[in-house]
């Protein structure tokens, strides 16, 4: 299971169930829009890599 949060930027950040947020330098005020199931190979491994995985709108715009 996982976390997932949105930021004021629409920035997301996907986090494994019940863990705190790990950014504190995180710019905006992050809130909690659900928790899911599954995520897709890419995201599971950077949860497992670094603890979270987020992507910035403006990335997600670029492609």
């Amino acid at each position: 299971m996982f976390d997932v949060y949105l930021n004021t930027k629409r920035d997301l950040l996907v986090v494994p169930n019940g863990l705190p947020i790990p950014l504190p330098d995180a710019s905006g005020r992050w809130r909690k829009k659900k928790k899911v199931a599954s995520v897709s190979e890419d995201i599971k491994l950077a949860v497992q890599r670094q603890g979270y995985y987020m992507r910035k709108l403006t990335d997600f715009k670029k492609r």
